[in-house]
């Protein structure tokens, strides 16, 4: 019987997985008990083990139910999956319990109890989420104080960005470079001046109108356009055999990594012009565009800097042997098997690029997160930074998760696995 209770077999198997589920149904039963009908089926027990009795008869039930090759393909997944040892076991109950705890609750909130019709902070009741707050300042949550009548441009200004991004996936190979070198020097000259005026009999939009998503996107956008390939040539900077390139290189990147981005857009937005000369002006948020930019460039070389090293040498010799010079053995060569080693590392520092767009608020310019936190401080809707700010998250994840499943996709294509 010893044995029985230590170490299940597959002889004893329809006995092991009867014991199994008794007491793994007990301790569900008990952790939805206590969290849904407040009552505690082991209350009889000292507190701190009636407390944790739903994690012991969890426990004691995927022991019986762990064994190896037993022949019925759903067990064996459980236990490959979520019961492969004592530790994970306690691990998934864990994440399983908290689950079931406070999920249910998290639906009642944002769903179930939530307030979606009206106008006013009066037309929230109960104690669900009031995403009235959302729908009244969807507007300005998306183009911040930009003028409702102009908002056509920036919604052009952004198709024309995503239609040339998908063309570079659809178009043949031969028009690709143009896209890019469109991109890279002239959409963001069209972009700028349709979206701020002054030409054309466009009426002038200053930056400081600018705000919201939108403005989260210009900053990201332009952002991840530049700071690629000025990574790049500083990774190559960095690698390079002429001392003055090189030490240049490793003095920027370092300068640029050794300080935090809020004191680098601080710098920008109120540093910097005292150091123009007199009668020159630079507009802030090109300050701060160009401020994010070369701070996540330094990380970017890096990371390219790493897939260089990455290479074994016989790739630079055999390039060389082909009688290739210097650019033509990186850029076709070297760079394209670099730059498929390390997607996750580029990937990973576009994700943060975009996650930091938030710091922008510290020197005046309201993005999502900065026009929320000026809508939770108008008299009319106190209170609702909780509904504001979850709403933001969701929408942060949304655009990370879509450039984290791309990036997957990407280098799954590419077969970057060695």
């Amino acid at each position: 019987m010893n044995l029985i209770i230590l170490k299940p077999n597959k002889e004893n198997l329809q006995t092991y997985l009867v014991l199994g589920i008794v007491f793994l149904s007990i301790g569900f039963i008990d952790i939805i008990s206590n969290s849904f009908l407040n009552f505690n089926i082991t209350g009889f027990l000292p507190s701190i083990i009636s407390y944790l009795s739903p994690l012991i008869l969890g426990i004691l039930g995927l022991h019986f139910i762990r064994i190896e090759y037993s022949g019925n393909k759903t067990l064996d997944q459980i236990n490959k999956n979520l019961n492969s040892s004592n530790i994970n076991a306690i691990l998934s109950l864990i994440v399983i319990f908290i689950l079931i705890k406070y999920v249910p609750s998290l639906l009642n909130w944002a769903f179930f109890d939530a307030n979606f019709l009206g106008n006013t902070k009066e037309d929230c009741t109960g104690n669900g989420a009031c995403w009235v707050f959302v729908k009244v300042w969807f507007n300005r949550f998306m183009y911040g104080m930009y003028p409702d009548a102009e908002q056509w441009r920036i919604n052009t200004s952004f198709l024309v960005l995503f239609g040339s991004i998908v063309s570079i996936f659809v178009l043949p190979n031969k028009f690709k470079k143009y896209i890019i070198l469109f991109l890279l020097f002239i959409f963001p000259i069209i972009a700028l001046n349709l979206i701020s005026g002054g030409i054309f009999g466009l009426k002038w939009i200053e930056t400081g109108a600018w705000g919201g998503l939108s403005l989260t996107f210009i900053v990201s956008a332009f952002a991840l356009i530049f700071c690629f390939p000025i990574g790049v040539f500083l990774a190559l900077g960095r690698r390079s055999d002429l001392p003055a390139i090189k030490y240049s290189s490793i003095g920027f990147i370092e300068l640029w990594r050794g300080v935090p981005l809020i004191t680098v857009l601080f710098m920008s937005a109120v540093m910097f012009p005292m150091f123009l000369p007199d009668g020159t002006y630079m507009d802030k948020l090109m300050r701060v565009i160009i401020a994010i930019t070369l701070f996540e460039a330094a990380y970017m070389a890096e990371v390219v800097r790493g897939g260089l090293q990455a290479l074994p040498r016989g790739q630079y010799d055999a390039a060389k042997s082909l009688g290739m010079g210097y650019w033509r053995m990186h850029f076709l060569i070297i760079m394209p098997q670099a730059l498929k080693l390390v997607i996750p590392g580029i990937a990973n520092t576009f994700l943060a690029l975009v996650k930091d767009t938030p710091l922008i608020f510290v020197v005046g310019l309201l993005e999502l997160a900065g026009m929320i936190g000026l809508a939770k401080t108008n008299p009319e809707w106190l209170g609702m930074a909780t509904e504001g700010y979850v709403f933001a998250a969701f929408v942060f994840w949304i655009i990370c998760f879509s450039m984290s499943r791309y990036s997957q996709n990407l280098e799954k294509k590419l077969s970057t696995e060695r």
